[in-house]
C-alpha cells in the first residue's frame, strides 16, 4: 500500500449529487447543533433549583418546536413543551407529560398547576443540550469519508448545499486472451465469452468509479504494449485479467517490466496465486497496474482482497480492514497447509443467534456460478489444515462487497 498515493482534484458538488463520493476536506461545522437546548420529550419544562421535597409549579405557558415561550422564567413556574422545543430561561429539567400531575383551579380555568414528586426528578433529565450533536467550530466530518445518506443529512443539517469531494478516480480495464470472445461474437471452439470485464465493471461501480473498458486484447505482446501504454495515460490505475501465469502466450510479466517496474508477482493464495502489481511509466506518468489472474472467481477474490482497499487510498479514502466475523462450519472444509485460502460459502443462523457457515461445493476458480450462490468468503489462513465440522472459521460478508 506505501507505493500507493491518492489522487488530486476536487471538486464542489450539490449534496443531492454526492452520494458514495469522497470527502476531499474536512467539514467544520459552521453552527451548534442542536442550535440551542431543547426539550428530548413532550412534558413540562422547568429549573431543577426550585425543586423541594414536595413542590408545585404554575403552568405559564406553552413552547412549541419552531415557536419558542418568548419569556423568562420566574421561580415556582413552568411551561408545557413539545418536543425538539427551545428550552426557556432557566429551565434546565423536563418531566415527561406521562409522569406529569396536573390540577386547574374551578375558578380560573385557565390556571394550570404541576404536582412534582422529587423522587421522579433527575436534575437535568431529557435536555438536549446545545451543540451536543455537533458543537460550532469542530470537525462535522473528517477527510476520506465516503458520503452515504446520514453524511448528507448531516450536512444538510449544518445548512450546508454543497460540498467538496474528490474527482472520481478512472480505472481502466481490460482482459487478454486469444480464447476470449465479447458479447455479441460468434463463439468458436476452443473459445470462451470475456466475463470478467463486467464482474469488474459492477465491482468497481459498487465503489463509485469511472470505468474505462478496452475490451479484449490478443495474447500479442505488441498488442499488450500499446493496450498497456493507451490505459496508463487515460486512467489514474490499471486492470488485466489474464496473461499474468507461466503459460507459452502470457506475456503480461515481461511487457510490464518493459514499461516500468513489478513490485510482487504471485501470492501464496487460492485462488488468485499468480497476481501482479507494479508501475506503468510513459511520458513521465506513473499508474499502478494490478495483473489479476484470468479465472473468474481468483478475478473477483483478488479483487476483494487486495485491489479495493489499494484503490480506495488512491481515491482519497483511508484504508480499513475488512470486517472478518467468526462463525461455525457445518460441513467440513479440506485445505492444505501453507497458504491462505479464499472458499465460497454460504452463512445462516442458528435457533441460539450464532452464524454457521457451509461451503458451496466445488471451490474451482473456474465456478463463477458458486460466487452467485455465495453469500461470504470462508478465509483460513496458511498455518490452517482441513477444517473440521463444529470448527470455527473467520468469515467475511459479501453483501454490499461485490
Amino acid at each position: 500500500m506505501h507505493a500507493i498515493s491518492p489522487i488530486t482534484g476536487a471538486q464542489l458538488l450539490p449534496i443531492r449529487n454526492a452520494l458514495d463520493r469522497i470527502l476531499a476536506n474536512d467539514v467544520i461545522s459552521p453552527i451548534n447543533v442542536p442550535a440551542h437546548d431543547n426539550s428530548a420529550m413532550d412534558g413540562y419544562a422547568f429549573c431543577s433549583k426550585d425543586i423541594h421535597s414536595q413542590t408545585t409549579f404554575t403552568v405559564v405557558g406553552t413552547a412549541l418546536a419552531g415557536q419558542p415561550y418568548q419569556h423568562t422564567l420566574e421561580e415556582g413556574q413552568a411551561v408545557r413543551i413539545m418536543t425538539g422545543a427551545m428550552l426557556p430561561a432557566p429551565c434546565d429539567t423536563v418531566l415527561p407529560q406521562e409522569l406529569a400531575s396536573i390540577s386547574t383551579d374551578a375558578t380560573t380555568p385557565t390556571s394550570i398547576t404541576l404536582h412534582l414528586q422529587v423522587n421522579s426528578i433527575r436534575a437535568g433529565q431529557h435536555r438536549r443540550l446545545c451543540g451536543e450533536d455537533l458543537a460550532q467550530g469542530h470537525i462535522a466530518i473528517p477527510a476520506g469519508k465516503r458520503l452515504g445518506p446520514a453524511e448528507l443529512g448531516l450536512l444538510a443539517s449544518l445548512g450546508l448545499a454543497e460540498v467538496r469531494v474528490q474527482r472520481r478516480l478512472r480505472v481502466a480495464i481490460f482482459s487478454t486472451g486469444d480464447e476470449l470472445r465479447s458479447l455479441g461474437q460468434a463463439l468458436e471452439q476452443g473459445c470462451v465469452y470475456d466475463s470478467n470485464r463486467y464482474t469488474l465493471y459492477g465491482m468497481l461501480t459498487r465503489l463509485d468509479i469511472d470505468v474505462i473498458d478496452l475490451g479484449v486484447v490478443a495474447d500479442n505482446p505488441q498488442a499488450l504494449e500499446q493496450a498497456l501504454i493507451t490505459a496508463s495515460q487515460e486512467a489514474d490505475a490499471v486492470i488485466t485479467s489474464g496473461g499474468v501465469s507461466v503459460g507459452l502466450a502470457d506475456y503480461t510479466k515481461q511487457v510490464m517490466a518493459k514499461l516500468g517496474d513489478i513490485a510482487f508477482w504471485s501470492i501464496a493464495m487460492r485462488p488468485g496465486r499468480p497476481f501482479a502489481f507494479g508501475q506503468l511509466t510513459h511520458n513521465g506518468k506513473s499508474t499502478p497496474l494490478f495483473g489479476l489472474p484470468g479465472n473468474p472467481v481468483a478475478v473477483m477474490v483478488s479483487f476483494l482482497f487486495f485491489v479495493r482497499s489499494a484503490l480506495l487510498k488512491l481515491a482519497g479514502a483511508p484504508s480499513v480492514r475488512l470486517p472478518m466475523l467468526t462463525a461455525i462450519t457445518t460441513t467440513p472444509i479440506p485445505k492444505k497447509h501453507g497458504r491462505t485460502e479464499f472458499q465460497r460459502g454460504i452463512y445462516t443462523t442458528n435457533q441460539q443467534g450464532q452464524l454457521e457457515v457451509a461451503s458451496t461445493g466445488h471451490q474451482g476458480s473456474g465456478v463463477l456460478s458458486s460466487m452467485s450462490q455465495a453469500n461470504c468468503m470462508i478465509v483460513i489462513d496458511a498455518d490452517q489444515g482441513t477444517v473440521a465440522y463444529g470448527d470455527t472459521v473467520k468469515i467475511l460478508l459479501l453483501e454490499g462487497l461485490i
